[in-house]
Formats: structure tokens, C-alpha cells, sequence
């Protein structure tokens, strides 16, 4: 029960530091996506069902406090989060570097999906690739260089207790 509160409580700080601190975190334009890198986190340290949950509830407050249509946030980092899940599993997981390129990977998943429902839904007013190269790639980057003080930050939070699923023991 606990620990479950204290995860809504992580998330909803993310998304709360990534929507309104956003100058705050920018280095050269680019801002990195907090919620996602939570996502990823919670697919490989407790697998897809809890990173799914993390993006539901991490993408409900970015929508809502995004001018954008309801919904584009939580689909995109719900398909991430049940792919990142999967993924892990068939990856060891204890090494910084691979989880910094499964939140890059996850990053430019997540963003060619949102970009992709936004081009759908209004196909004149999305620049596809040109938000791919200029936006979604560099956050993805930035996003990767900052994990692996977040994800020791995280796990010291939830007291490390939670053993990567694809690594070897």
C-alpha cells in the first residue's frame, strides 16, 4: 500500500516538475521527458503491467496540462511502457548504458507515436519530419544522458528492492 502511494506520488511529481519547470530543465531548446524516463524505469525494475499504469497516470497529467487533445500522451507512453516492459525482459538490464539506449529507444518510440496521431489528426499543421529530427531525437538524447543519475535516484527511493527483470543474478 505504501509503496504504491509513494509511486503515484514519484509520478505525479515528474509530470508535475516536466510541465512547469520546463525552462528550468532545457539545455539548448531541448527538455527531457520525465514521465518516459519513469515509464521505462518501472518496465524494467517491476515489468509492462506497472510501466502502463505509469504512463496512464503520468500521460492524464500531461494531457491535461498540454493544450493538446486528450489522449495522445497516454496512448503513445502506454504502448511504450507495455514495449519497454517486454523488451527488458530479454535484456540484462544491470548496465547503465542499456538502459540509457532502452529510454532513447523508448524516447524516439514515444515520440514518432505522438507525432503520428497528431499528423492523423490534422495532417497540414504536423511537420513530421522535421519534429522527428529537430524535437523528438535530441529530447530522446537528452532524456538517455540523465538517466543513469534518475534511475540510481529512483532506486534508492524505492529502496533498490526491485531487481531488474532480464539481468542476471
Amino acid at each position: 500500500m505504501m509503496r504504491n502511494l509513494l509511486w503515484v506520488c514519484v509520478v505525479v511529481c515528474a509530470a508535475l516538475v516536466q510541465t512547469t519547470w520546463p525552462d528550468f530543465l532545457k539545455i539548448q531548446g531541448v527538455t527531457p521527458d520525465l514521465v518516459l524516463m519513469m515509464v521505462v524505469y518501472f518496465a524494467i525494475a517491476e515489468g509492462e503491467e506497472r510501466a502502463m499504469f505509469t504512463g496512464t497516470l503520468g500521460g492524464i497529467y500531461q494531457d491535461v496540462a498540454s493544450k493538446a487533445i486528450l489522449g495522445h500522451n497516454i496512448l503513445s507512453l502506454v504502448i511504450v511502457g507495455y514495449a519497454a516492459g517486454r523488451i527488458s525482459t530479454r535484456l540484462v538490464t544491470g548496465h547503465p548504458a542499456v538502459k540509457a539506449g532502452l529510454v532513447f529507444l523508448a524516447g524516439v518510440a514515444q515520440g514518432f507515436l505522438h507525432t503520428a496521431i497528431a499528423y492523423v489528426q490534422l495532417p497540414s499543421a504536423t511537420p513530421v519530419i522535421s519534429t522527428l529530427i529537430m524535437v523528438v531525437v535530441p529530447a530522446s538524447f537528452y532524456t538517455a544522458l540523465i538517466t543513469p543519475f534518475i534511475f540510481v535516484l529512483l532506486d534508492r527511493f524505492f529502496g533498490g528492492s526491485a531487481q531488474p527483470q532480464g539481468s542476471a543474478i
